[in-house]
């Protein structure tokens, strides 16, 4: 009722604006004698009421209501000018037909649409003014001190587009945290303008002389929000960026792509502090969110290793997407409780249940799915750890191999429509335990889809992820934090790198694209990576984004290639070939056979069960191996590298 209340108000506010409109515009008119202003003629009464009568109708039929004055707009404007002119055109039609207007003065008629426009739009933007505060700065009782706002300065660096973007949700928000003190832009031609009051007083590439001149104003700021991914914005070197840290500058950032997808706006989620890795990753790909939409909302979801770094963003971005239900499977104890703390406070509207289990175990693993019944299955859980693993082989080979294949056949027994493996750039032309492992877990998802007809088996591959629990990141950090040395076990090592939400956001592409092919082949996705990091590179960018000198102040010390390391990984592998299929995706055709046999996991997993590492070794790379090198006749493997 208050709703309709406020939507009838707002109609006959703008009835009332128009009634008013013509009045002046009828007393104003050159042509009407002097009397008028003694008394007025019976007819300006009924043509004021005829005018307003019209303007209301069409304040009705444009459905002026439902557009609240705070948030006037452009688009507002033009459907005001056009209300206006209508109804000044029906108007006169209508006084034509009656007494082919004698009593009308004709300047009325050009008068009347131009005062009920101003007036439309005036009444909308004090508002709007009022909504953002505006007019504050303009208050005469004020002195020079109390316009100055007591917040710490803030600068903005980004396009003038996006300043604006972020100044006018500010204002609507009435956020005072910071105060915007200027804006330094990647254009060039943009020095000199104002963007709702804030000048942008420099050029990207000349960040220190504008920091210089806001020292010498006295507005250097306290903290800089970066308007885009900072890794997006050409000229911020990690030196620079160690130095605005070291200066006490705190280095902001909005919400990603991701995050606000979990948000209706920019304003409900808080500005936060940049991430060592988000300024080290290269330009974010944005993949195709409608296709993810519909393939998750309203579907029930299990993700294994739900507590780790890949599995506890696929269970945040399912969440965001409105999936009908979400189980959380992993066997660390702490680490499920804090992924399903997390989902409770933060999507308390999403069904969930947090499933202590192991993939190993897959009596209680099949139970577990046929319980929860999921349509979609993520299989995030695995050892990944490269020297771990290779000095423990029947540990990786029980959770990598064994665990995939239980995973598989309780997706299955379940009825599930699809799963997805996660898996690793390392599973390429292995040579140590865990790729190996990795490459077998690629097979057992062949394998299923071969020999089932229901469900659809796909894998994702990707490099290193920036941030994970296996990335070198989190060491190099801990390593800079203690003051050094920072270790590097090769100059010339190189890898893949990705970020944390990326690596998810893949997941669901795959999966999403895999529902949309043929059945009866498994497909293996890779992101197109760009161009490999040297790690050594990477070090000593950190150094320097902490504020320190590398070689000086902290220690780079390369302590060798650990054993089954490799100096660089590669997404392909040798027996396959690519074809473009679209935009930065290509389709890989594999002549290798990919066949994996519940036999020969079954002796695979007597061996691990039994401790013998020599034999799970020797077995483990013996079927490697073969799925790399044996003549083609299988089905094939189809590769998409998605971009």
């Amino acid at each position: 009722m208050d709703r309709v209340a406020f939507r009838a108000q707002t109609v006959v506010a703008d009835i009332a604006l128009a009634a008013l409109a013509f009045a002046l515009a009828y007393v104003l008119a050159p042509t009407l004698p002097e009397m008028v202003w003694t008394e007025l003629p019976s007819s300006f009464w009924q043509l004021t009421g005829l005018y307003a009568a019209i303007a209301g109708g069409f304040a009705f039929l444009f459905r002026r209501e439902l557009s609240p004055w705070r948030y006037v707009s452009i688009s507002d404007v033009l459907v005001l000018s056009r209300s206006a002119v209508l109804t000044v055109g029906v108007f006169l039609l209508a006084v034509f037909v009656f007494d082919r207007a004698r009593t009308l003065p004709r300047s009325t008629l050009f008068m009347a649409p131009l005062i009920q426009m101003a007036a439309s739009m005036g009444v909308r933007i004090l508002r709007r003014a009022m909504h953002e505060r505006v007019l504050e700065s303009f208050s005469p009782l004020k002195s020079i001190t109390d316009r100055m706002s007591k917040a710490p300065s803030l600068l903005l660096i980004g396009p003038a587009s996006l300043a604006d973007t972020y100044l006018r949700d500010v204002a609507r928000g009435h956020d005072r945290g910071y105060t915007p003190v200027g804006i330094v832009t990647p254009d060039r031609r943009d020095i000199g303008q104002q963007v709702r009051g804030v000048c942008i007083i420099e050029s990207l590439e000349r960040l220190d002389e504008a920091l210089a001149d806001l020292r010498r104003w006295n507005r250097y700021p306290r903290a800089i929000l970066f308007l885009e991914e900072p890794a997006r914005l050409k000229g911020l070197t990690a030196d620079m960026l160690g130095r605005l840290k070291n200066d006490g500058i705190r280095l902001l950032r909005l919400p990603s792509i991701v995050e606000l997808a979990q948000h209706d706006s920019v304003t409900l989620l808080p500005m936060r502090d940049i991430n060592i890795e988000e300024l080290l990753a290269r330009d974010p790909i944005e993949l195709d969110r409608g296709a993810i939409a519909k393939l998750i909302r309203g579907r029930r979801v299990l993700i294994t290793g739900a507590g780790g770094s890949i599995g506890a963003e696929l269970c945040r971005q399912v969440a965001a997407f409105d999936c009908e239900h979400l189980t959380l499977l992993d066997i660390s104890e702490t680490a499920l409780f804090e992924i399903e703390r997390e989902m409770r406070e933060t999507y308390p509207q999403i069904s969930r249940r947090a499933v202590l289990c192991d993939v190993r175990h897959a009596g209680r693993l099949t139970a577990a799915f046929k319980g929860e019944t999921p349509d979609l299955v993520f299989h995030a859980a695995a050892l990944k750890h490269v020297s771990m693993v290779e000095r423990h082989p029947s540990e990786g080979v029980l959770t990598n191999v064994v665990g995939t294949w239980n995973v598989t056949e309780a997706s299955k027994a379940c009825g599930a429509g699809q799963m997805v493996l996660i898996s690793t750039d390392k599973a390429v032309d292995p040579t140590n335990v865990m790729g190996a492992t990795k490459r077998l877990a690629e097979a057992v998802i062949q394998a299923q889809q071969s020999n089932h007809e229901g469900a659809r088996f796909s894998a994702v591959r990707f490099g290193n992820v920036l941030g994970s629990a296996g990335s070198v990141v989190p060491i190099f950090k801990s390593q800079i934090e203690r003051g050094g040395p920072v270790t590097v076990t090769h100059p010339d090592m190189m890898r893949f790198f990705m970020t944390i939400p990326e690596a998810a956001q893949l997941v669901l592409h795959a999966t999403a694209t895999s529902a949309e092919g043929e059945r009866g082949e498994a497909r293996l996705f890779l992101l197109e990576m760009g161009e490999p990091v040297r790690i050594l590179d990477l070090a000593r960018q950190m150094i320097a984004l902490s504020g320190r000198m590398p070689g000086k102040d902290i220690e780079i010390e390369i302590t060798g290639l650990r054993p089954g390391e490799k100096l660089t990984e590669a997404l392909l592998d040798e027996t396959e070939r690519a074809i473009p299929c679209a935009p930065k995706v290509l389709e890989v055709i594999s002549n290798a056979a990919v066949h994996l046999t519940a036999t020969q996991v079954t002796d695979l997993a007597a061996f691990a069960e039994a401790g013998d590492t020599a034999a799970v070794r020797r077995l483990l790379f013996e079927l490697v191996g073969q799925i790399r090198r044996e003549k083609p006749g299988s089905p094939n493997l189809r590769v998409v590298v998605g971009g």
